[in-house]
């Protein structure tokens, strides 16, 4: 419904690869732009490679790719080739939003950067995905998630303390990379659209590693303003106890008792009423220097029942609690499950099965933004596309056997 789609009329043109790019154009898609991903012929995006179904990645449909590009039409150029770069020129004539994520420097020998692309239409939004930047002195050393993780220092942060560091589960530094790029660029076109630069674009310059940092708030404060070193906490909320994961009889649970009276709380439900007036857990502060005797009495109780007989008794009393559950556990809670996030595409081309793919996480006007394509096949759109710039079928048949597509 429109109602959902925000950013209909908006053409974005997507340069990315593999997944902070993508996930970022992903946003944008699902929100109602058209996204028309540009990508190399023959091969395409590399995550068209990667996954966990091997027969996938042969057909140039991998999980990777089908993860993230729900929706958008697929267009193959040699950006090396004078012509793919002229038909470029001609894409980026009639969109609004250009999206890149090559290392810096590459478009420029491409001479396809920004100070070209402005020309050819001045109102354009280039935003450009690197892992650190378009200067300074780390800017053409080459990012992967792990590599932006270590650096960002949230793998000293990220298990328990005195033990080996631990990455994130999943690519969280690519991902917050592109949910900050379709910030940026969603707040570029409102900006544009009020006229706030007299209707001209803007070139958008996205840091991997700045944007980890930046969500990071709580604990690089800590050290900037209160001096206090950084460190590994596992499971435990470092702001006050007891906070964090507990041993159940059948699993874990966390509890968030962040408050005197939940810190009560608990306790009545535990039955453990001694605690309330013993001086090692009298305060927040008493909490957080006793923690590890406090949590083995906690566990000595709930390891007594089960995690969702304690979830529901918790939770009755004003104690946020909750099962540490695995993914597919997690996807199969009414709450994701009915809530519209998980898509569904029925014996989709290149796969020849049904797919289930993952939504935004965000509901406009009580809906979920979704998109009506699947995962787009390598150059589908190319004659469609193309005959909208006005190249004839004998042009598009010369150009593919030419390299160009």
């Amino acid at each position: 419904m429109q109602n959902t789609k925000p950013l209909h009329g908006v053409t974005v043109l997507d340069l990315t690869n593999v997944l902070a790019g993508p996930f970022c154009c992903h946003q944008l898609a699902h929100l109602g732009a058209t996204v028309i991903k540009v990508e190399s012929p023959g091969r395409g995006d590399l995550a068209r490679q990667l996954g966990a179904d091997a027969g996938l990645n042969e057909k140039l449909m991998g999980v990777s790719f089908l993860a993230q590009n729900a929706g958008k039409k697929s267009i193959t150029l040699n950006l090396k080739d004078p012509r793919g770069k002229d038909i470029l020129k001609k894409l980026v004539k009639k969109a609004d939003v250009l999206v890149e994520n090559f290392r810096p420097g590459v478009m420029d020998r491409l001479e396809l950067d920004y100070d070209v692309l402005s020309k050819v239409n001045p109102a354009l939004i280039y935003c450009a995905i690197s892992g650190f930047g378009q200067n300074g002195p780390m800017k053409k050393l080459p990012a992967y998630d792990q590599i932006v993780q270590g650096l960002s220092g949230i793998m000293t942060i990220t298990g328990e303390e005195d033990k080996e560091t631990y990455r994130v589960g999943y690519p969280v530094a690519d991902t917050i990379g592109g949910l900050t790029a379709a910030c940026a660029i969603s707040s570029a076109l409102a900006g544009r659209a009020l006229g706030n630069n007299e209707g001209k674009g803007s070139f958008i310059d996205i840091s991997m590693l700045e944007s980890v940092v930046a969500t990071m708030g709580w604990v690089v404060s800590n050290f900037l303003i209160a001096g206090q070193q950084p460190t590994a906490n596992g499971n435990d909320n470092f702001t006050s106890s007891p906070s964090g994961a507990f041993r159940t009889a059948d699993g874990q649970i966390n509890i968030a008792a962040n408050k005197q009276e939940q810190f009560e709380a608990v306790c009545d439900v535990l039955e453990l009423d001694a605690l309330k007036a013993d001086p090692r857990f009298l305060t927040r502060s008493d909490r957080l220097s006793n923690r590890k005797q406090l949590a083995g009495l906690l566990e000595s109780v709930l390891q007594t029942g089960r995690t969702d007989d304690w979830v529901l008794a918790f939770n009755a009393v004003g104690v946020p609690a909750g099962a540490v559950l695995t993914v597919p556990q997690a996807l199969s809670l009414p709450q994701i499950a009915d809530r519209g996030m998980i898509a569904d595409f029925a014996s989709v081309p290149g796969v020849e099965r049904d797919i289930r793919v993952l939504r935004t996480g965000m509901k406009l006007n009580g809906e979920a933004p979704s998109v009506d394509a699947p995962p787009p096949v390598l150059g589908q759109d190319n004659e469609t596309i193309l005959a909208g710039l006005g190249l004839s079928p004998d042009e598009i048949k010369m150009l593919k056997s030419e390299g160009v597509l």
